[in-house]
């Protein structure tokens, strides 16, 4: 029942697909991400003696709160969260009644000690989508750009007809537009921040609290210290919350990659419109409801739809985030809550587009005929070689005899033989091949992509 009443179709129709990121950015999650900032900020005050050595048996008790957290103790989290209405409140409370327990009791007070809601949700948050983009974004990334380097080094010497404006143009090959996509994300992959960052400096970024309990302790040095052990850049200059810069360069970088992608969708939606790229049909599947002979391209067209969500929100969220009025105010809370909304559209599309090319075949027939359909493209090289030769008015000779007209190869001939040419020159220009008119296309493809 829970996919048919679902609101959101990510926890519903898509559920299957998404649910690994569940583990990244669901409820459960920011609440055990935010305790495992409690715990190891705890350990850490232990090592600059704000408070008694912690043994080895108590730091795996302390730890044990994050790394064996249940659904069951996350309900008892909300549970306090319901009566005191602050969520970041109710984890403070939680361990404090957790470690009651133990040997730890001792440290109560010190739990969440001088820091602020903002410097728990923002190291919780970072390290969620950190973890989320090292175990579930990249290797999907980067597993779906093997797929197309693949099929651009099988199809590196398909040649085709170009479609610049939509109409024919200079030839290619099929493996060099494919080539061209993975080119391109893998620029931009290096956009991507090296470290994402995060701050721990208190109320309003000043370690106030830190300083009048604590005047001799470096402060500033712990704070630096902190971030690099979950690695992230520390971010010292800060109001109370940490200025989400460097997530605005995520964001982007991602959206970036989303419009290759976009592009990339519409591309392989044009060649199957064009019968370039033939659509294996499924004999249990369905094409349309009304129109039997119906295959569609429904994968690419899902993907870009979810590409598209995604990118409104990463959008939203760079331009949204790192705005936030004085020192503080709350409207980033709830946004910052549908970040995993953004990479699971992200996911599904990702989904989408690798079955959808299990499910077409690149159709050769169609590309010879097509090339030999559309002799005027060879009106370029033609005239490049009549300028070589310095032919006068070349371009216009050729404009005259190609432009808006189809023309045959018997026609094509009795234009060259006209010309006052040498014999060489003029069986040079008849030996020209549509097919065989794709430049350095074959090896600009082993150039991007070596096998």
């Amino acid at each position: 029942m829970r996919s048919l009443t679902n609101i959101s179709p990510i926890d519903g129709r898509y559920y299957s697909k998404t649910k690994i990121l569940s583990k990244y950015f669901s409820e459960y999650t920011l609440i055990k991400y935010r305790i495992k900032i409690e715990v190891l900020y705890l350990i850490e005050l232990s090592k600059i003696k704000v408070i008694r050595s912690i043994k080895l048996k108590e730091k795996t008790i302390l730890n044990d709160l994050w790394k064996k957290f249940s659904i069951v103790d996350a309900k008892k989290v909300k549970e306090i969260e319901k009566q005191i209405n602050h969520d970041v409140k109710a984890i403070e409370y939680y361990i404090i009644e957790k470690i009651s327990q133990t040997s730890l009791k001792d440290l109560n007070s010190f739990v969440h000690f001088g820091i602020t809601s903002e410097d728990t949700n923002n190291l919780a948050y970072v390290l969620m989508i950190k973890d989320s983009l090292d175990s579930v974004y990249f290797p999907k990334l980067n597993r779906f750009c093997k797929v197309i380097n693949s099929l651009a080094i099988k199809h590196k010497s398909a040649a085709m007809i170009s479609r610049t404006h939509g109409q024919p143009a200079s030839p290619t090959t099929m493996g060099k537009e494919l080539a061209v996509f993975v080119y391109r994300i893998k620029k931009q992959k290096k956009t991507f921040p090296k470290k994402l960052s995060g701050k721990l400096a208190g109320a309003v970024g000043n370690f106030n609290a830190h300083v009048a309990a604590y005047p001799k302790i470096d402060w500033i040095k712990f704070s630096n210290k902190f971030a690099k052990s979950l690695g992230l850049e520390p971010w010292l200059i800060v109001t109370q919350i940490e200025p989400h810069d460097r997530w605005a360069e995520l964001f982007h970088s991602m959206v970036r990659i989303n419009n290759i992608f976009l592009d990339f969708c519409q591309d392989i939606w044009f060649y199957i419109a064009l019968d370039y790229l033939a659509q294996i049909p499924k004999k249990e599947e369905v094409g349309s409801s009304t129109m039997p002979h119906k295959i569609n391209p429904i994968d690419f067209e899902n993907a870009e739809g979810n590409l598209g969500v995604a990118n409104a929100l990463l959008n939203h969220f760079a331009e949204k985030l790192s705005i936030s009025r004085l020192q503080r105010d709350l409207s980033d809370s709830t946004v910052m809550r549908n970040i995993g909304v953004s990479f699971t559209h992200i996911l599904i599309a990702f989904g989408s587009l690798e079955k959808g090319l299990t499910k077409i075949s690149l159709n050769e027939k169609k590309l010879k005929a097509d090339l030999n359909d559309n002799l005027q493209i060879l009106a370029e090289p033609i005239q490049t070689i009549l300028r070589r030769e310095n032919y006068p008015e070349a371009y216009e000779e050729l404009k005259q005899l190609t432009r808006g007209k189809k023309i045959t190869q018997k026609k094509l001939k009795l234009f060259i033989d006209k010309l006052k040419l040498s014999a060489k020159v003029k069986q040079e220009l008849k030996t020209l091949k549509v097919e065989k008119y794709t430049g350095l296309a074959e090896k600009l493809t082993d150039f991007i992509l070596p096998s």
